[in-house]
This record gives structure tokens, C-alpha cells and sequence, in this order.
């Protein structure tokens, strides 16, 4: 059987499910009435529109982005602060690129937690220039985007978020001192923010990366599985950041939320987070239209995770923006972030990055 797009089998699912008593009555009847053959086929659809119904609503943001909201009641332990509240560091998160992620939605719990640790947050709304970025030390970009569309109707190459002289600017604006964490998630995001990226050391891929698969309810289930770095096979690599200031600080598993797998163009690339060897990066034309001929690439000891240092700057890149955030998705508000299950050390690995970055630890 070929394969049905998800497209194509949205409409009868919503209908089953939310429809009236008549017709929910009236679809069963019909099934009753086919063959037995044709009754196997139907239930296969049915079964596999219900997953990947399960799948958009907490991995899509570009139709289920209304339904992650941030956490706001989330507020870890900062036992330690690196600064005197609103002494610290100006921490500007970028807000002028169509970004996904912003401090009054889905970054809300990442600015609470800088601002614990004495960070002074605020937006950044105007394109990057020397001047836009002279009142900022740090500089985060979370989900930049390319254009206004829904993600699975973008052009293909994604077009990128960002102009020659902003990638130019905030290039030169690194070398001079200062910090940049470059956050792209699965495509199209990682496409949006892929020139910038090259232009700093590392190539970002615009696709989703996952446990390998054999099947189409195998590749619903490794967008389900948690994606986990540990230090104890190697995926959470030996970097300051991993160690903390010390071992009250040191992390030993970090989540992730599927993302993306870049690779290092520069040779003083630090690898941080390693994806497991039996990882695929799935690269379709558009974003979330899988078929079974969709390509596969292997990205086994690929990253999602490194830094570098450039100049007398710093930058840490990350494939995946969901780690960095608490919110909650879906109807049943399911956790997604740092406050997720198994998430548990990745607000201690977020302070750690900011550390880094501002030479907390590593100086």
C-alpha cells in the first residue's frame, strides 16, 4: 500500500472523533458492512492517522504552536547565583526575526532562570548591527524564521532568517568579546539559521533527527522517544560545561526534543552533546511531509550541542530549542522542556552554558 500523507487523513480523523453521535454511528456502520480485507485496511489508516494526530499535536509547531504555552508556574532551585540580582550580564534574546521562541511565551522559563542567576534579560526587536548589539554581552537566537509561512509550505532550500551584514555584524560583534548561543531546532529552522552558522564554524542540516527506524509507526515512535545525552556512553561529552563550577554543578543527562544534527566546519569546534550512533537525520523536501522514500541520512556522532571560541568571543551552537524552555503542550498540557520527565538536570545545564559563555566557568 502507498503511502497516505497525513494531509490526506486529518479530515476523517477529526470527524471520528469529534463528530456527532449520528455520524460516529453512521462510520462504524459502513466499516461493519465492508469486507474483512477492506475493514484490516481502513483500521491500519486509522491507526496510523491516530499517531501521527499524536505526533503533530506536541512536535508541530506550525499547526499545534497555539497549544505550547509556556510554564510559567516552572521556577528551579538557583542555589548558587554567578551574579548579584541585575548585576550580571546583559542577556538580549533575539525577538526581530519571526523567532518562535520569545521571552513572554515559550522562553519565558529560560528568562526566569537567567534573571535568578542575575542575568539582566531583555529583547532584542531591531535588526543586528553594531549598534543594535552594543548594549549586549550575551546574544541569544532561539528559532529564527525564514518567512511568515506555515513551516511544511516553506520554499525548499529554507530561505535564511538573517541578512550578509546582520550575519557580518553579529560575527564581528563575537570577535570583539562577546557571546552568542545560536539555537535552531528541526527544519525549517535549522535552514533559516544555516548561513549564519556557517559563517561562525559549524553547518547546520535542515532536517529532523531520530532513532533510526524500519517502519512508518517505527518513525512515529522515534519522534516519541526521548532523545537522552549521558556522560556514561560518551553522548554528554567531557566540556566544562558538563562539570559545572563544581561537582554540586556537574550534569550527567540532558534531554533533548528531537532537533536537529549539525556537523563542525571549524577544527576548534568543542563537542558538547554527541547524538548516538544510531541516529538518522530525516530530510524531507517539506518539513513534517514524510513518505517511505524520504532520505535517511546516518548522523551518528554527529552533534547537537558544541562551542567555540572565536576571537575573543564565544558561541555556543544547539540543534534543539525546546531544551532550553518549560512549556506546556498539547490539550492535556503535557510538560515539554525543563520541565519534562528525564529533563530534570537541564536547568543546571542551561545555567552551565550561560556560565561558559561568560567565562564563569573557563575563563
Amino acid at each position: 500500500m502507498h503511502s497516505t500523507g497525513v494531509a490526506s487523513v486529518l479530515p476523517a480523523l477529526v470527524n471520528a472523533r469529534h463528530g456527532s453521535a449520528d455520524s460516529r454511528a453512521s462510520a462504524s456502520g459502513d466499516l461493519v458492512r465492508m469486507a474483512p480485507s477492506r475493514q484490516m485496511l481502513v483500521a491500519a489508516m486509522v491507526t496510523r492517522a491516530r499517531s501521527a494526530i499524536a505526533l503533530l499535536s506536541i512536535a508541530l509547531p506550525s499547526l499545534a504552536g497555539a497549544q505550547q504555552v509556556p510554564d510559567s508556574a516552572f521556577l528551579p532551585p538557583v542555589p548558587r547565583p554567578a551574579f548579584a540580582a541585575e548585576r550580571g550580564p546583559a542577556l538580549c534574546l533575539d525577538e526581530a526575526h519571526r523567532n518562535f521562541h520569545t521571552l513572554d511565551n515559550r522562553f519565558l522559563a529560560f528568562g526566569n532562570l537567567a534573571r535568578r542567576d542575575g542575568f539582566r534579560v531583555s529583547p532584542s526587536r531591531a535588526p543586528f548591527s553594531r549598534e543594535a548589539l552594543g548594549s549586549c554581552h550575551v546574544l541569544v537566537i532561539s528559532n529564527a524564521e525564514g518567512g511568515d509561512g506555515r513551516w511544511d509550505t516553506y520554499p525548499s532550500p529554507t530561505p535564511s532568517a538573517f541578512t550578509t551584514q546582520e550575519i557580518a555584524a553579529v560575527r564581528a560583534w563575537v570577535e570583539q568579546g562577546n557571546a552568542l548561543l545560536l539555537i535552531a531546532d528541526h527544519m525549517p529552522l535549522a535552514g533559516a539559521a544555516a548561513q549564519l552558522a556557517a559563517a561562525l564554524g559549524v553547518s547546520f542540516t535542515d532536517g529532523f533527527a531520530v532513532k533510526r527506524f524500519a517502519s512508518e509507526a517505527g518513525r512515529d515512535s522515534a519522534f516519541a522517544t526521548p532523545t537522552l545525552f549521558r556522560d556514561t556512553d560518551g553522548t554528554l561529552a567531557a566540556h566544562p560545561i558538563v562539570r559545572g563550577r563544581d561537582s554540586t554543578e556537574r550534569v550527567t543527562q540532558v534531554r533533548s526534543f528531537t532537533g536537529q544534527a549539525f556537523r563542525a566546519t571549524a577544527k576548534d569546534v568543542a563537542p558538547v552533546m554527541v547524538l548516538p550512533p544510531d541516529f538518522v537525520s530525516l530530510e524531507p523536501r517539506y518539513a513534517w511531509q514524510f513518505s517511505p522514500t524520504t532520505p535517511a541520512r546516518p548522523v551518528g556522532g554527529w552533534l547537537q550541542g558544541a562551542t567555540r571560541r572565536l576571537g575573543r568571543g564565544r558561541v555556543a551552537f544547539f540543534g534543539e530549542a525546546a531544551m532550553f524552555s518549560a512549556q506546556l503542550g498539547g490539550p492535556r498540557r503535557n510538560p515539554m522542556g525543563m520541565n519534562a520527565p528525564m529533563a530534570e538536570q537541564n536547568p543546571q545545564f542551561v545555567l552551565n552554558v550561560l556560565h561558559w559563555l561568560t567565562r564563569v566557568i573557563d575563563p
